[in-house]
C-alpha cells in the first residue's frame, strides 16, 4: 500500500526522544513510519528541533494509534502543502486538489492558525483565514464541532534579540497547511501521573512525562511482562503497568518499596492509578546475588539505575530518605575494605531484629556492563533494556555505550536530557539472539569489547558532579 505524508505536531520538549518513541510504539502495533525526507542523520537532528515533521503512515488509523500512545505527539494532520511563503503554500495547495475536494459540497469545517517562535494577532489569523477563500468550501463554518478541522501552521526563526527582547516581525521559516486526523490525548497522563498528587513518593521518583517515554520505549502492553531492578518508589512500574504489561520489582533497600503504613507505598500508589493487580511482587535483594535461576523471563527491563542526580524539588512523602539533591549512590553486598588479620564477621543481631548486611559502593561504569549483561540472561529473544545513563557532557564519546555492550546485544536508541554541563542519556538495547547465556558473575571487568583504555563519562559520575565537573 502506497504511504501518505502526514504532518506531526510536537510538544516543544525532550526533542531527541521523539523519534525513538514513535518508532517504538508503530514496532509495537506492526507498521513503520516513513522518513524519506530526512534521508540522513543531519537532516533528521535538525527536523526534530523544531516542532514539525512530515513523515510517512501507510494508513490514517496509523496516524490515530501514534497520537493515542506517544507522549510527545500533540497532533497529526493529513499534510496538504508547505511553503517558504504563503504564495508557495497556496500554488502548492492547488495543485493537490483532489486530496481536499472531496469536502467543498457539504462539509462543515473550522480553520485554526498557530505561529511557532512569534506572536499572532486576531488580524492577522482573518487574513489569513480569507486567502484561502479559492477551496470555495460550501459548508458552514463550525466552531465548536466541526466535521473536519483545517490547520496552517507558520514557523518563525528565533524572533529573540541577544538581549532577550523579540523582534516586530521575525522572518517566516515555513508554513505548513492540512487536515486534522488525531489529537495527541497521551499528553494528559503527565497530569494524571503527577508526582506531586501521588499518594507515595520520595525525592527520587521520576518525573511523570519520563517514565511515561521509558514505558512507550519498553513497548509496554498486556500481555507482557517487565521487570525493575531498580524500582525504588515504583516510578516505572505504574506506568508500565497503566498500559497494561505485569510489572515484578526487587530493589536491594525494602524500606524504598515499602515506606510507612501496613500497606506498602507501591502498592497503595498502583492502587491510585488502578494497576496494583498488575503488580506481581516486590522483592528485597541484590541484583549482584539474585535469586533467578532461569534466563529468558521478561519481555523487557526498565529501570532508573541509582546514580542520577535528582531533578525534582520534592518533598519526601512518609518516606525516609536524603533531601540533599543527590540520589544515593548505587550499592551492593560486601565489605569496603577487609583486613586479613580480622576474623569473618559473625552476626550478633537479636533474633528479634532483622539482619542488615554491609554493603558496599557499586560504580557506575561496572554496574551499567553488570547490567547489559544480567539482561542479556533475563530478557526474551527481542526483549528491550531501557534505562538512564548520566553522562558528563563535555567528556562524552559515542564509544562510552559501545564499549558496555555484550555479544548479542545491540543499541536501538540513545536521547540525551541536556542539563549543560551534564546530561542523562536514555539508552534503549534489544537482545538480538536466542542463544542461551550463563548469569553474569557480577566481577570487576573491563568493558565487554575489551577495551580497557577508553573510560568513559560516566564513569563516576557522582564523584565527578560533587566536584562540579572540573578537568583533573
Amino acid at each position: 500500500m502506497p504511504s501518505k505524508d502526514y504532518l506531526f505536531v510536537f510538544a516543544q520538549a525532550h526533542d531527541e526522544f521523539r523519534i525513538p518513541e514513535l518508532q517504538s510504539i508503530s514496532e509495537l502495533h506492526g507498521f513503520t513510519i516513513g522518513l524519506s525526507r530526512y534521508n540522513d542523520l543531519q537532516r533528521v537532528e535538525a527536523a526534530v528541533k523544531r516542532p514539525f515533521m512530515i513523515l510517512e503512515l501507510e494508513e490514517e488509523v496509523h496516524a490515530k494509534l501514534l497520537a493515542g500512545r506517544c507522549i510527545l505527539i500533540k497532533a497529526i494532520y493529513e499534510f496538504y502543502a508547505q511553503g517558504s511563503t504563503y504564495n508557495e503554500l497556496h500554488q502548492a495547495n492547488q495543485e493537490v486538489r483532489s486530496r481536499w475536494e472531496r469536502y467543498i459540497p457539504n462539509t462543515s469545517f473550522k480553520f485554526t492558525i498557530i505561529r511557532y517562535n512569534h506572536g499572532l494577532s486576531q488580524r492577522w489569523q482573518r487574513d489569513v483565514i480569507e486567502s484561502f477563500s479559492y477551496m470555495d468550501f460550501l459548508g458552514k463554518i463550525d466552531l465548536r464541532e466541526p466535521e473536519i478541522v483545517l490547520g496552517c501552521f507558520e514557523q518563525y526563526e528565533n524572533d529573540k534579540r541577544p538581549d532577550g527582547t523579540h523582534h516586530i516581525d521575525g522572518g517566516l521559516h515555513q508554513v505548513y497547511f492540512g487536515r486534522l486526523v488525531a489529537e495527541g490525548t497521551a499528553r494528559t497522563l503527565i497530569k494524571t501521573f503527577d508526582v506531586k498528587a501521588r499518594n507515595y513518593f520520595g525525592n527520587t521518583s521520576m518525573e511523570a512525562e519520563i517514565s511515561l517515554l521509558m514505558a512507550n520505549q519498553t513497548q509496554a502492553a498486556p500481555g507482557k511482562l517487565i521487570y525493575d531492578p531498580f524500582i525504588g518508589t515504583g516510578s516505572m512500574a505504574y506506568t508500565t503497568a497503566y498500559f497494561g504489561a505485569m510489572v515484578y520489582g526487587s530493589d536491594i533497600d525494602g524500606r524504598q518499596m515499602r515506606g510507612k503504613g501496613k500497606t506498602p507505598g507501591i502498592m497503595r500508589a498502583a492502587s491510585q492509578y488502578g494497576v496494583a493487580s498488575r503488580i506481581m511482587d516486590l522483592c528485597t535483594f541484590d541484583v549482584t546475588n539474585n535469586p533467578w535461576r532461569i534466563g529468558g523471563l521478561f519481555d523487557a527491563i526498565i529501570t532508573d539505575p541509582p546514580c542520577n542526580v535528582i531533578l525534582m524539588g520534592l518533598q519526601c512523602c512518609d518516606l525516609h530518605c536524603s533531601t540533599d539533591g543527590v540520589r544515593a549512590g548505587a550499592k551492593r553486598l560486601g565489605q569496603k575494605k577487609m583486613r586479613e588479620d580480622r576474623p569473618p564477621p559473625q552476626s550478633s543481631t537479636p533474633r528479634d531484629e532483622p539482619y542488615i548486611p554491609p554493603t558496599k559502593p557499586y560504580e557506575l561504569s561496572e554496574l551499567v556492563i553488570d547490567l547489559i549483561l544480567l539482561s542479556r540472561y533475563l530478557l526474551k529473544p527481542h526483549g528491550l533494556l531501557v534505562f538512564f545513563l548520566p553522562t558528563v557532557t563535555d567528556s562524552y564519546e559515542e564509544v562510552d555505550i559501545k564499549s558496555s555492550l555484550c555479544e548479542g546485544m545491540v543499541l536501538v536508541a540513545n536521547s540525551l536530557q541536556d542539563f549543560g554541563s551534564w546530561g542523562r542519556r536514555l539508552i534503549t538495547i534489544r537482545k538480538v539472539t536466542s542463544d542461551n547465556y550463563p548469569p553474569p558473575a557480577f566481577e570487576p571487568t573491563v568493558s565487554c569489547t575489551g577495551d580497557d583504555t577508553h573510560i568513559p563519562a560516566h564513569k563516576d559520575f557522582r564523584g565527578k558532579y560533587f566536584q562540579g565537573f572540573k578537568a583533573e
